[in-house]
């Protein structure tokens, strides 16, 4: 293992070496407040679960070794600047966003964006414009929206005061974010971008260029998802020039804890270190094992096969350490397929009711990969008697579901409610009597926590044919008052003539 430089963990290492006595937060005292069994292994961890002391720096204001970590960060990401987040990339969504948008201003963003996007416009007070996502036509999964409609929207509305996007998706698809980062420096506007799944791009030949490298302002990548960090540690990578600093700063002071977790951030600091020390041969392992996976699953020529998207303007790159499976012969949904991967000890990312998705990490082995097919083996075996599966095939069924409106790839500005609105305001409907009605709640398949409706707007058949679809495939959608997506909540008949 090569020498690597990890100036965080490293003093956290060495001041639990030196046996300090706690009078401070947190209350286990380096562990000791618990018993070896059965906790031995927990304890392990909380040795270097500190505070912010003389020589741990203060992650809201650093100076030593918090700061230096950032440094190291930023210069490995190619950034200018770099800030650690212990609140995943939704604390950075939403700094990215208080730090642009005042009160009534409007931002240019995608439809597809996740939840925390939309409660960070809501915490500001801002107005959303959506703009419709491109459908890739080969698996029906929308991406981003083409650069002429980000730029009709922003020449429609001259006063938006920034563009958010969202790339890759949870698929693994990637736009090139080039074309868009020119078109808002044009206007001297900051794009911003979630990019929660692309941690490791930039990192590898094999893989696309981050967001940074691809002239965006600011992105979030979720380093716990793609790289080594914790759950919950992310980073936020800056450039200079269209951001307001200090706000961005006082932004993530505000939704960050004040007692951060220094696990965590040590975590970040070693998932840099790594990167750093070891170049893109740090991600080969995984590499490798997801190419096994599609050799050995196109000898068989079973009945699982993977999604491969059409290189075009929908999407420009796939993630090579992410693998989209689906049933050819249409027997088994995704979340069906996600169930029986479980039973036999492979756990997928995610799946939806077409799609399974599975996540490579830079250390799966080749024998990770083998023991996946033999899984899928095992379960093309059990499957032969199942009746196909409704609506399992690919294609093109979620365009309209995303649209921003019915007529129009660019939506009006829309002002995303925070708090639901009053019990008697609202009512509640069976699912198939919602077209045409508002919706009084958001409906959020998760994952991947993109919300196919939102509160306050208008219900068209498309969404409902979509929920439907997605419920009866065995989808949980997140906070929804009836699970099972069999009623909805809608604003009252009196409350919607009220707002015309």
């Amino acid at each position: 293992m090569p020498e690597f430089e990890a100036p965080l963990y490293t003093q956290l290492v060495r001041r639990l070496g030196r046996g300090p006595v706690s009078f401070h937060v947190p209350g286990h005292q380096y562990g000791r407040a618990l018993p070896d069994e059965p906790f031995a292994l927990f304890r392990d961890i909380m040795g270097i679960d500190v505070t912010e002391l003389e020589d741990t720096d203060d992650l809201h204001h650093p100076e030593g070794i918090i700061r230096e970590a950032q440094q190291l960060a930023a210069r490995c990401f190619g950034a200018d600047e770099t800030f650690f987040l212990v609140g995943g990339s939704t604390a950075g969504n939403l700094a990215m966003l208080l730090a642009v948008l005042d009160p009534g201003d409007a931002i240019i963003v995608q439809r597809n964006v996740h939840k925390s996007v939309l409660n960070g416009i809501a915490l500001a007070r801002a107005r959303a414009i959506f703009v419709a996502p491109q459908i890739e036509p080969v698996s029906g999964l929308p991406t981003v929206p083409a650069a002429t409609d980000i730029e009709a929207a922003l020449d429609r509305y001259p006063d938006a005061k920034a563009v958010f996007l969202s790339t890759p998706n949870y698929y693994g698809m990637h736009v090139d974010l080039a074309p868009y980062a020119e078109i808002a420096r044009r206007r001297n506007l900051p794009l911003l971008v979630d990019e929660a799944h692309g941690a490791h791009f930039g990192l590898h030949p094999a893989c696309p260029p981050s967001a940074i490298m691809s002239g965006a302002d600011a992105a979030v990548q979720s380093t716990h998802k793609t790289l080594t960090a914790l759950t919950m540690g992310a980073m936020l990578h800056v450039r200079r020039g269209r951001l307001s600093m200090d706000r961005l700063r006082r932004a993530l002071t505000a939704v960050q804890s004040s007692s951060p977790s220094y696990p965590i951030l040590a975590s970040l600091d070693i998932a840099r270190a790594m990167i750093a020390a070891c170049g893109p041969a740090w991600l080969e392992s995984g590499m490798k094992a997801a190419s096994r996976l599609r050799e050995r699953l196109a000898e068989r020529n079973g009945p699982f096969a993977i999604v491969e998207p059409a290189v075009g303007e929908a999407c420009s790159a796939v993630d090579p350490m992410r693998i989209v499976l689906r049933d050819a012969t249409g027997r088994l949904s995704g979340i069906r397929l996600q169930q029986l991967l479980a039973e036999q000890g492979c756990w997928a990312e995610m799946a939806d009711d077409r799609y399974a998705v599975l996540l490579f990490g830079p250390r799966t082995t080749a024998a990770d990969a083998d023991k996946l097919v033999s899984a899928l083996d095992s379960i093309s075996a059990e499957i032969t008697g199942y009746p196909p599966a409704t609506d399992a095939g690919p294609g093109p069924i979620d365009t309209a579901a995303y649209a921003a409106e019915p007529e129009d790839r660019i939506g009006e500005p829309f002002a995303i409610p925070f708090m639901p609105p009053a019990e008697d305001e609202t009512e509640t409907i069976p699912l198939e009597e919602a077209a045409g009605r508002t919706a009084a709640e958001t409906v959020i398949p998760y994952p991947p926590g993109i919300p196919l409706l939102y509160t306050g707007e208008r219900i068209r058949e498309a969404q409902v044919a979509a929920i439907r679809r997605l419920a009866a495939a065995g989808a949980r959608f997140q906070g929804a008052p009836d699970a099972g997506m069999r009623t909805i909540r809608v604003m009252t008949q009196q409350r919607r003539d009220n707002d015309r």
